[in-house]
């Protein structure tokens, strides 16, 4: 990148005096702009250190199995990420004989290390604009012909830099609400062995109810190795014989700590945000996403929690299942109550009229930009009444128990057909015995809660036909309906083979599940055309910001594709509450203290005794002689962030981002300059667990921290 001009260096006093650090940035096409206003505020490293060098920070920062971001720590190929991103894999080693979710594990040498199935680290590797490509490839198509295209082209790109090194593919990703298209080539690595975890009462320390508040002191990291084809160091299916990756570069981790106003940048893949969003998209949002969202999950979390309460079993059944609803059912409340506590909704019509104003002034008219703001509303109103029935019916029916999940899967073929290929009659289908990972009780009042309360919220003609039996003969009782249901289907039966025969297509739970999915079927194509309508005027208006303020630089919405967001170390006030921009050892163990009101709150005794320590050697912070155990910054971050690794102003490793804070949950939509922040895990508190508790002195010492 080159050297910004005198022009650029104002622009940017323009720029940031609107937007302060607002951004998540993608590194390969960086503005000047940007890059200059991070060194006025401390980056100390030269542009081509962040993308496009042999030793760039984007070479060791990972997405982490689709749905997270990690670090590379180590020159053995260890991986930093959160406690939370590896909840599941924690949660599938664990038993109740061996939990490893309660206890916490440690690897003390690599034969111990555990294998994951169907998770990865992703390496970005490249990436360009091929916007011109692909819109000479689209022009005049329909969505899902250029759905069709976009992935051909994908899988022709994979194809050539397969012709390079066959571990690489490419994916293509639409930007700035599809006015632009950028390709990524990426090198995955699927053997991806658990090392080290923390207990969960410190690696989720504080639960559901400190869940995006501050102050935090929870230790959210666990750490995982990636392995390599011993011949190559390149990627390799799971093999007992692959040993560990040795990267030609990897994060340098920091025990130097940081200060109030110190730089500060985020580097990860964050997942999904909408900042382009029209006043119209915003109180969809607000009215039925969100809405619906708690509304359902505060039934299904009151479900799952009663029967994990009662029994080990079931809790690490459902321990995952539990904290993922949990997580999105308390941001949607927070969501909600900062929409319309700063008046969001109002705020975006406003500007939407000075857009229109813009709109007006132009002599000469622009269909890119020309968007309609009567035909958005009008848009809107006419998806309400199917948008409604597509939420409840996904939080109702998708993935939501193993009966509907079986019923679905079978229904729309994803299951895979058993049998000889030339004998139709003596193919079958049958589910993998997994009885180990759920619990036919709770099963059973979860279907016939989300039964009922589907009934209770949707418009009769988006209910299945199988609700006319409820009603006739079963007097509109679900539970009854539910039990006639699992007795009379082979759906949940230990080993039964569905063949291709007239039996199979009347067992109820197929009929049930071929029911649900014609009801998706018609609740979709009434949303089909209204959505691509509204997508096009979305993207007409993200195009019609974009060159109104062409003297600003602009990012492109989060796509899960790699981002960086920079700023400082620092707090916020909000009324008379002043944040402070660090939690120490003293506060949690003022909060473990408090364990007996407060569930979320009990630690192990180790824990507070190790928490209550009086020196905390190379691990205290110099300047303000504290433990430090989380922080604030202001980056900008949103969920997929979890994990990403935090730099000081000399690219060093200082925390791991894991979470926003309540105070501007509305962030997907509306960055807050002055109250977004980013809380992270201090990388001294990771440290001084993994040594103090964990005794993993084998890691520190491949760690290297200085």
């Amino acid at each position: 990148m080159k050297k910004s001009t005198l022009l650029v260096s104002g622009l940017l006093a323009l720029a940031t005096a609107a937007h302060a650090d607002e951004g998540m940035w993608t590194l390969y096409n960086l503005p000047d702009a940007v890059y200059d206003q991070m060194v006025a505020e401390g980056f100390q490293l030269p542009c081509d250190m962040l993308y496009n060098s042999p030793n760039a920070i984007s070479n060791y920062v990972v997405n982490f199995s689709g749905y997270c971001s990690g670090v590379v720590v180590s020159p053995d190929g260890l991986v930093f990420t959160n406690h939370h991103c590896g909840f599941s894999a924690i949660n599938a080693h664990s038993t109740v004989e061996h939990d490893y979710m309660l206890n916490g594990f440690y690897a003390k040498d690599f034969s111990e290390e555990l294998p994951n199935e169907n998770m990865f680290v992703s390496f970005m590797k490249n990436q360009q604009d091929i916007t011109a490509r692909v819109n000479s490839l689209i022009s005049g198509k329909s969505k899902d012909e250029t759905e069709t295209i976009i992935d051909s082209l994908a899988n022709h790109m994979t194809d050539s830099v397969k012709m390079i090194d066959k571990s690489l593919h490419v994916d293509i990703d639409p930007f700035y609400e599809g006015n632009k298209y950028y390709a990524t080539t990426y090198q995955d690595f699927t053997d991806l062995r658990l090392v080290f975890t923390a207990p969960k009462s410190m690696g989720k320390f504080g639960g559901e109810t400190d869940n995006w508040m501050w102050p935090r002191q929870t230790c959210d990291f666990s750490v995982f190795r990636i392995y390599a084809d011993p011949k190559t160091n390149g990627p390799a299916d799971y093999s007992k014989d692959n040993v560990p990756y040795h990267p030609e570069n990897w994060a340098p981790v920091s025990l130097k700590g940081y200060k109030d106003k110190d730089f500060s940048m985020t580097v990860g893949y964050p997942g999904s945000t909408s900042r382009y969003l029209s006043s119209y998209g915003i109180q969809e949002r607000r009215d039925i996403d969100n809405t619906i969202r708690v509304q359902a999950r505060d039934i299904k979390l009151a479900i799952m929690k009663k029967y994990m309460d009662a029994d080990e079993k079931t809790r690490i059944q459902y321990e995952d299942k539990y904290v993922g609803a949990a997580n999105y059912w308390k941001n949607s409340m927070g969501m909600n109550k900062c929409i319309d506590s700063i008046g969001l909704i109002r705020q975006k019509a406003e500007y939407e009229a000075k857009i229109q104003k813009w709109l007006d002034s132009k002599t000469v008219k622009d269909p890119a930009v020309s968007v309609s703001f009567p035909e958005l509303a009008k848009l809107y109103s006419a998806r309400k009444e199917p948008a409604l029935a597509a939420s409840y019916w996904n939080e109702s029916f998708w993935r939501v128990t193993e009966f509907f999940t079986r019923a679905l899967d079978i229904t729309r073929g994803a299951i895979k057909t058993q049998g000889p290929e030339n004998k139709p009659k003596k193919q079958y289908m049958e589910f993998k015995d997994n009885g180990s990972e759920w619990n036919m009780d709770l099963d059973k009042e979860m279907t016939a809660a989300m039964l009922k309360n589907y009934a209770e919220n949707v418009p009769a003609k988006y209910l299945p036909t199988f609700y006319d039996t409820i009603q006739k003969k079963f007097g509109n009782d679900y539970k009854k309906y539910t039990e006639w249901l699992y007795a009379h289907s082979k759906l949940m039966q230990k080993g039964w083979k569905f063949y291709n025969n007239k039996k199979t297509l009347k067992d109820p739970g197929i009929l049930a599940g071929t029911e649900l999915l014609n009801s998706y079927m018609t609740i979709m194509r009434e949303l089909s055309g209204k959505s691509d309508s509204i997508d096009n005027e979305e993207k007409k208006l993200c195009e019609a910001k974009v060159q109104m303020e062409m003297d600003m630089p602009h990012y492109s919405d989060a796509n899960f594709t790699m981002r960086l967001s920079y700023g400082q170390v620092g707090g916020y006030m909000i009324g008379n509450f002043n944040s402070n921009y660090y939690t120490t050892a003293e506060s949690i163990v003022e909060k473990m203290k408090r364990a007996a009101e407060v569930e979320d709150y009990k630690a192990e005794p180790i824990m507070q005794q190790l928490m209550s320590a009086t020196d905390f050697g190379r691990y205290q912070d110099k300047t303000t002689g504290k433990m430090q155990l989380c922080f604030l910054t202001n980056n900008d971050i949103t969920g997929g962030n979890s994990g990403s690794p935090m730099f000081d102003g000399k690219g060093r490793l200082i925390g791991l981002a894991f979470d926003g804070n309540w105070d501007s949950l509305s962030s997907d939509i509306n960055f807050d300059r002055n109250l977004a922040r980013c809380i992270g895990v201090d990388i001294r508190y990771v440290l001084y667990i993994m040594d103090k508790w964990g005794h993993a002195d084998r890691l520190l010492k491949e760690i290297n921290p200085q």
